[in-house]
């Protein structure tokens, strides 16, 4: 299975220490050049979750975009979108990737009129229940939200405790 990661997905589960998920869910972790860097950034007093992990870590591995101009062309059209998210969705069409991993709406709206499978650090989650990775959901939100300062509408919170039978 092919899964290529934006930044955010590592950085959370990092921030809650289950970036191992990644790897039980999918085995190996497809990063673009951009995502790298910006998870391994030069001169920051405080390291951001994930940069030991991506540094040193096996199974996620980094690959450079080959169709850059592509990469330039999101940008330029879609002034939204960072450089992180438009070298995800490059490589993940590069590569025909399985599954992509981002969390932010407007790059997950480009890479589903790419026809790209995407699912966002929720739907992780999700497929760790069901598959008996974790024993809940809820806690691993609640720590996103208080840990991480992930963000998420009460209405969707509510919604994914529906589809984890919480």
């Amino acid at each position: 299975m092919i899964v290529v990661s934006d930044t955010s997905p590592i950085t959370n589960l990092a921030a809650i220490e289950k970036l191992d998920l990644l790897h039980l869910l999918y085995g190996t972790i497809t990063l673009p050049v951009a995502v790298y860097n910006e998870l391994t950034p030069a001169g920051t007093d405080e390291p951001i979750p994930g940069t030991l992990e991506v540094q040193t870590l096996p199974w996620i591995v980094t690959r450079p975009v080959q169709n850059t101009r592509q990469v330039d062309e999101i940008l330029v059209s879609q002034r939204h979108i960072h450089i992180g998210e438009a070298e995800a969705i490059v490589l993940a069409l590069e590569l025909k990737a399985d599954l992509l991993l981002m969390d932010e709406r407007r790059g997950r709206a480009l890479a589903t009129d790419c026809q790209l499978k995407v699912t966002g650090l929720l739907g992780v989650l999700l497929q760790a229940k069901h598959q008996e990775a974790i024993p809940a959901v809820q806690p691993l939100i609640d720590r996103l939200i208080e840990d991480a300062e992930f963000r998420i509408e009460s209405k969707l919170y509510q919604h994914f405790l529906k589809l984890a039978e919480e």
